[in-house]
């Protein structure tokens, strides 16, 4: 990441700051296919607080934008292939049930009683994969979506 990219955070809380910049290097670093700069990004991403809640935004805004009619299983099943045979050649530790569980509670259904919850590292480097995945099809910047979310997520803040 650039410095002027981190400038483009400056106006957030340094708590988001840091969500801001830990996401944009991980995601960049999934989307360049650079495992060990992925390596290096998802540390401090798998650390910082709120990472979780800002991706799962992230993906969820992904998700509607690309599937404005609402999804179905087919389609969760498409995106977790998709993804997984996308970065298998590159990240052979790509497991899509990680990617079924930030999905799902990205979609806010996911009942993480019932399971011992993947570590954060690996949260951290599935959710980067699953980001730079959704962002493919079409190219988008990742900063609209991170901003949207800081939104989102600060309305709902508001409104509780």
């Amino acid at each position: 990441m650039t410095g002027s990219d981190r400038k483009a955070w400056r106006h957030l809380p340094p708590p988001a700051q840091a969500v801001a910049v830990a996401a944009s290097e991980a995601v960049a670093a999934a989307q360049e296919r650079d495992r060990d700069r992925l390596e290096a990004a998802v540390a401090p991403l798998a650390v910082t607080e709120g990472a979780g809640l800002v991706l799962g935004a992230v993906v969820r805004l992904l998700l509607e934008q690309t599937h404005p009619d609402g999804l179905g299983g087919d389609d969760i099943r498409r995106i977790i292939e998709g993804c997984a045979r996308d970065v298998v050649a590159w990240e052979p530790a790509i497991d899509p049930h990680v990617l079924l569980v930030l999905l799902a509670g990205a979609l806010g259904v996911h009942d993480q009683s019932e399971e011992a919850p993947p570590s954060p590292d690996i949260l951290a480097r599935h959710a980067a994969l699953l980001v730079a995945h959704l962002l493919t099809p079409t190219p988008r910047p990742l900063a609209g979506y991170l901003a949207a979310a800081f939104t989102e997520i600060e309305r709902t803040e508001l409104l509780d």
